[in-house]
């Protein structure tokens, strides 16, 4: 059984998130039986606001596939990343939930790349959920690598205004799937970005039956 939006993205902002010395990112996992829970921190200081304007884009990989990222993201997924590497590796694992909120959804869309391409033997039990999640990926990445963000979803408030950033003017694009709750301008695009008005509008979702 999937886990509901709503259930997750409280999860995502309640939960007891650890930072790792020498790291930015601030994270939490667990497991439960097989499945594997990865939620990350949404931005909390200086440092990660910093980040999160640290936007020129950078090649995530130089190999066949280059793709190019938001450079303060990629920045502090890789400070997660060799942490994380042997919980997403490890053999008991058969199936993986990861999900962030705001600067955390970024994140949550790096690890959940990472994953897909590590862990193809159970790729297609991989989902992530990027809720108010900026864009991250610039330019139209090769086909192989959209395919890694099949099951990768993207959760916008009515007008958020972190979710249109950085602007596609500068060539950044969301990637995935991307599910709209809240109806038309209820909240501006400053008050559509809070955990309030997420919460609210969630709720609305799941009571009209929406997955």
């Amino acid at each position: 059984m999937r886990d509901s939006l709503l259930d997750l993205y409280n999860r995502v902002l309640t939960v007891g998130y650890t930072t790792v010395v020498g790291s930015e990112a601030s994270f939490f996992y667990n497991m439960v039986g097989n499945k594997l829970y990865i939620f990350f921190e949404g931005s909390n200081g200086a440092t990660d606001w910093k980040n999160n304007f640290n936007f020129p884009a950078k090649a995530y990989r130089d190999m066949e596939n280059k793709w190019y990222v938001h450079r303060g993201f990629l920045r502090v997924w890789k400070s997660a990343r060799d942490y994380l590497k042997s919980r997403i590796l490890n053999p008991r694992v058969e199936e993986i939930v990861i999900a962030g909120y705001s600067h955390g959804a970024a994140l949550a869309l790096l690890c959940h790349e990472f994953c897909v391409f590590h862990r193809r033997d159970i790729a297609d039990k991989i989902r992530g959920y990027g809720f108010g999640c900026p864009r991250v990926v610039f330019g139209i990445p090769g086909k192989k690598v959209r395919g890694r963000f099949e099951n990768f979803t993207v959760i916008r408030n009515c007008r958020d205004l972190v979710t249109h950033v950085p602007p596609v003017l500068f060539g950044f694009r969301h990637v995935g799937k991307m599910i709209h709750i809240g109806k038309g301008a209820k909240y501006g695009p400053i008050k559509s970005h809070y955990p309030e008005s997420y919460i609210e509008q969630l709720v609305e979702w799941e009571i009209e039956g929406r997955k």
